[in-house]
C-alpha cells in the first residue's frame, strides 16, 4: 500500500536501506565514481577559485574537524571541509555528468568523507557506500519526476537543487536518521537548494558543488538536533515543485531489510570526462579530432591557417556558445574554443585552459572563423544532442566530421584502465605516488575497509608540503 505522501515514501526509504540492498553493479559503479572524483578534487586544489573559498573558511573553528584536501595538516569543521572540498572538485568541470544533467559525486563525497572524520565511531568503507548511493539514488529519482530535467538546463544548475537533496540524504543515512528526521533533513535542505545559471563560466558556478555538499550536511546536522521542515516538501506546489515546472512526483515503493531494491545506477550508468569542460565540448572536440585527422591525411604539412570557415552543428544554448573567450571559465563553456583548440593541437586537456595556450595568436584568430548553426533535430539533451563540423580551405577542400557519443559518455564509458589513469595524472599533481597507490588500492577494496576515514590521511600526504599552500593557476 503506498504511503500518503511522496516525502514520506523517501524518508521511509533513505532510513531502511541497508548494506545488504547494494549489488555487485552498483558498487562497481560508484567505486568508479568516488575514484574519479577524488582525483578531479585534487587537481583542483591547484585552482585560484579553491584557494578563496580556503582562505574564507579558515575563518571558522571547530571542536569537530575534517581534513582539506591536498593540505598536510589543514582541517575545518565537517561543513566548511565539504565546501571547499566540494568547491575543489567542481573548479575545473572536470567531475563526472548523469542523465538526467546534473554533477552528482561533487555533491555528496566531500559531505560524507567530511562527516566520516568527525564521527566518534567512524564508518567502514560498506557504510560510505551504502550512503553515497542513497545519495545518488535520491538525485536520480527526483530528476525522474521531471521531463525538463533530461534538458541542457536553462535556468537554474541542477547540482544546487537536486545535489543539496543528495547531500542531505547521504549524510542523513551515515548518521542514521529516523524516516521523519530523513524528511526534515530534506526540507531543511530544500531551503538552501537553487543556483541561477547566469554565474555559468564564472569563478562562482565550483561553489555551487562546494555549498550543496555542505548545506546537504548542515541540514541532516540539524535534522538530528531535532530542527523540523515541511514533511510534505517534495508533494507541495510552494515545495520542491517550485524548481521544475513539469515536476510529477511518485512515491517510492516499500522496502523490507532483506527485499531486492532495483537503484536507479544500475539503469543510468555515468560520463566520466577526458578533459575539464562543460559535458557539451567533448561531441565538439571529438568531431574536431577527426576532421583534423581527414585535414592532414590529405596533406600533411597543412597550414591550418588556410582554413577559411568553420560550420559547427551544435544544440541551441545559450551559456555554451561563447565566441571569444576571454576566461579559462568561459573556455570550458565554449564550443567555439574546444573546437579550434582540438583542431589546432589534436586535443582538449588540462593545459588547453592555461593563459599561454588560450591567448595564443592563431587560435584567437581562428575562432573568428567559426559559425554556429542549431539544427531543428539535434536536442539540447547530453543523451540525444550530436555534434557535426564542416571545415572549408581556402583552396576549396571541404571537410565534414560527425560525433554522436564521445569516449566516455555512458553509452560509451571509460574503460577502467583508462580512469585509473586519469586518477593518478590529475592526483599526482597534488600526491606522492604511494598516497596515489593506496587510494586506488582503498577504493579498489573500500567495501572491506574497515575505517572510510583513512581515505582523508591519504588525501593529504602532498607531494611538496611547503607548497602546499602556495595559489596556482588552474593548468599550472
Amino acid at each position: 500500500m503506498l504511503r500518503k505522501t511522496v516525502t514520506e515514501s523517501f524518508g521511509a526509504v533513505i532510513s531502511s536501506l541497508n548494506t545488504s540492498h547494494l549489488t555487485d553493479g552498483v558498487i562497481r559503479r560508484s567505486k568508479r565514481m568516488m575514484l574519479d572524483t577524488l582525483g578531479v578534487g585534487l587537481l583542483g586544489t591547484r585552482t585560484p577559485v579553491f584557494n578563496v573559498a580556503l582562505e574564507h573558511s579558515k575563518k571558522f573553528k571547530a571542536q569537530q574537524n575534517s581534513s582539506v584536501w591536498g593540505r598536510p595538516g589543514l582541517f575545518l569543521p565537517p561543513v566548511y571541509a565539504a565546501f571547499v572540498n566540494g568547491v575543489g572538485v567542481h573548479s575545473m568541470d572536470f567531475d563526472d555528468t548523469w542523465h538526467p544533467a546534473t554533477h552528482p559525486s561533487g555533491a555528496i563525497l566531500p559531505a560524507l568523507l567530511a562527516l566520516a572524520e568527525s564521527l566518534p565511531s567512524k564508518p567502514s568503507g560498506l557504510d560510505l557506500l551504502l550512503a553515497f548511493n542513497v545519495g545518488l539514488e535520491v538525485q536520480g529519482r527526483l530528476m525522474r519526476f521531471s521531463k525538463e530535467a533530461h534538458n541542457i538546463p536553462k535556468r537554474f544548475h541542477p547540482p544546487t537543487v537536486v545535489g543539496v537533496m543528495g547531500s542531505a540524504a547521504a549524510t542523513a543515512k551515515l548518521l542514521g536518521l529516523s524516516p521523519a528526521q530523513c524528511m526534515d533533513a530534506l526540507a531543511i535542505a530544500c531551503s538552501s537548494a537553487g543556483a541561477p545559471m547566469a554565474n555559468a563560466a564564472t569563478q562562482t558556478k565550483p561553489l555551487h558543488l562546494g555549498n550543496a555538499g555542505r548545506w546537504g550536511l548542515e541540514a541532516a546536522q540539524l535534522a538530528l538536533l531535532g530542527l523540523e521542515g515541511n514533511k510534505q516538501i517534495l508533494d507541495l506546489e510552494s515545495g520542491f515543485r517550485v524548481f521544475y515546472q513539469d515536476y510529477i512526483p511518485r512515491n517510492l515503493e516499500e522496502i523490507s531489510p532483506i527485499s531486492d531494491y532495483r537503484w536507479v545506477l544500475e539503469d543510468q550508468d555515468i560520463a566520466f570526462k577526458r578533459f575539464p569542460a562543460h559535458l557539451g565540448m567533448h561531441w565538439v572536440a571529438d568531431a574536431s579530432i577527426k576532421a583534423r585527422a581527414k585535414i592532414l591525411a590529405n596533406d600533411p604539412n597543412v597550414n591550418l591557417n588556410q582554413i577559411k570557415k568553420i560550420t559547427l552543428r551544435v544544440p541551441s544554448s545559450r551559456y555554451i556558445d561563447c565566441s571569444l573567450p576571454v576566461t579559462e571559465h568561459q573556455a570550458r563553456h565554449s564550443f567555439q574554443f574546444n573546437c579550434c583548440t582540438a583542431l589546432m593541437d589534436g586535443q582538449v586537456s588540462v593545459d588547453s585552459f592555461s593563459s599561454k595556450l588560450m591567448h595564443r595568436k592563431a587560435l584567437k584568430e581562428l575562432l573568428f572563423k567559426v559559425n554556429l548553426e542549431n539544427p531543428q533535430d539535434n536536442q539540447a539533451s547530453f543523451d540525444k544532442m550530436y555534434c557535426e563540423i564542416m571545415v572549408e580551405m581556402e583552396q576549396g577542400e571541404t571537410y565534414t566530421a560527425r560525433c554522436n557519443t564521445f569516449y566516455g559518455h555512458w553509452r560509451k564509458p571509460l574503460s577502467q584502465e583508462h580512469l585509473v589513469k586519469k586518477f593518478k595524472a590529475n592526483a599526482a599533481t597534488v600526491l606522492t605516488a604511494d598516497a596515489v597507490d593506496g587510494i586506488v588500492q582503498i577504493i579498489d577494496s573500500l567495501e572491506a575497509i574497515p575505517d572510510c576515514s583513512v581515505l582523508g590521511s591519504y588525501m593529504q600526504l602532498h607531494q611538496d608540503t611547503e607548497r602546499a599552500d602556495a595559489c596556482y593557476s588552474a593548468s599550472a
